[in-house]
């Protein structure tokens, strides 16, 4: 995935398994935070990111069109600010990837689905709170 630099404006490759890490800018060595928002994700990066992350990860199931959705994103925004460096948030387009919904037996939307260390741990459907979802990320076991 690519980070801009707040500082310089450069571009940094920052591999998966190090979105939830804060780390160093290329070219001006400023710090380079965690990621701090939801990250749209297609099917390759969405595999990448769940079987790597040191961290769990929350994944939106969403459309454009869908009026709920669009609520619960400013959650989902809200969550990831919140636990930037101790989880991470994808967000998946069911109307461009809906083989990945189909694959998770996501039926309708806001779905949400929480992995830890590559496994489903968690589903809910419909619109949750940020704090809610802050509930279902940090209750899991770091050790497990």
């Amino acid at each position: 995935m690519l980070r801009v630099c707040s500082h310089c404006g450069r571009s940094n490759r920052v591999p998966a398994q190090h979105l939830a890490d804060q780390g160093r800018c290329g070219a001006c060595r400023a710090p380079l935070p965690p990621v701090a928002e939801p990250i749209d994700v297609d099917p390759q990066s969405f595999e990448e990111i769940v079987r790597v992350a040191k961290v769990p990860v929350l994944v939106d199931f969403w459309a454009v069109w869908c009026g709920p959705c669009r609520r619960a994103a400013v959650e989902v925004a809200e969550l990831a600010r919140a636990l930037a460096g101790k989880a991470l948030v994808l967000k998946v387009d069911t109307d461009r990837y809906p083989e990945l919904a189909a694959r998770y037996g996501v039926m309708g939307i806001p779905h949400f689905i929480v992995f830890h260390r590559g496994s489903v741990v968690f589903e809910h459907s419909g619109v949750a709170p940020a704090r809610e979802m802050q509930r279902w990320l940090t209750s899991l076991d770091p050790t497990r």
